[in-house]
């Protein structure tokens, strides 16, 4: 197996965007945490009193021979509003903002040049306002965010805010899903 490469996005809540990354082919893991915040080692609780710097975001290992980066950025857009500065639906703070934290110097200007020509596009007909950053401290996410939706997918926030999103990839994203069927 090729060696995993990392991509990092913040696009909301992150129990939305693991749900999503854990289907897609070439994704091996999805990690739930929280990066780009002032404060050491932030609990969720920190994390969604707004007062940390701190996304939601989620850590994805791929298999670079199997997915590129170029497809993680069109899923990452095409499932979040980045369009709306410090907000996801509902869920409202600097917390939900839109990023992408860039592992190295290609990532940063592919993830550059995706904005741009979306932008270009008025795809979305309003500005993007995602923020694209160095990649800082990654902090896992407590255990009971990991496979949040897989494992609660009738509580209340993930059946109506989380499902529309993955199935919205899956109508989307049909050639891209993993080979195994699986979904959350």
């Amino acid at each position: 197996m090729t060696e995993l490469n990392y991509a990092t996005f913040g696009g909301g809540c992150f129990w939305c965007t693991e749900a999503v990354f854990q289907q897609l082919e070439g994704v091996e893991t999805v990690e739930p945490g929280y990066c780009g915040g002032e404060v050491e080692n932030p609990t969720y609780q920190a994390v969604c009193g707004g007062n940390t710097g701190h996304a939601e975001v989620i850590q994805i290992g791929f298999d670079p021979d199997r997915v590129g980066f170029a497809d993680l950025l069109s899923v990452f857009f095409q499932t979040h509003d980045p369009t709306t500065l410090n907000r996801q639906g509902n869920d409202v703070g600097t917390q939900y903002r839109s990023v992408i934290f860039f592992h190295d110097a290609a990532q940063r200007e592919a993830a550059e040049q995706f904005k741009a020509d979306l932008d270009g596009s008025n795809e979305f007909g309003d500005p993007i306002v995602t923020e694209i950053s160095p990649a800082a401290t990654f902090y896992r996410a407590e255990d009971y965010h990991h496979n949040y939706f897989r494992d609660n997918p009738t509580q209340g926030y993930c059946a109506y805010v989380v499902r529309p999103k993955v199935d919205k990839f899956r109508g989307k994203f049909k050639s891209k899903l993993k080979r195994d069927g699986s979904k959350p």
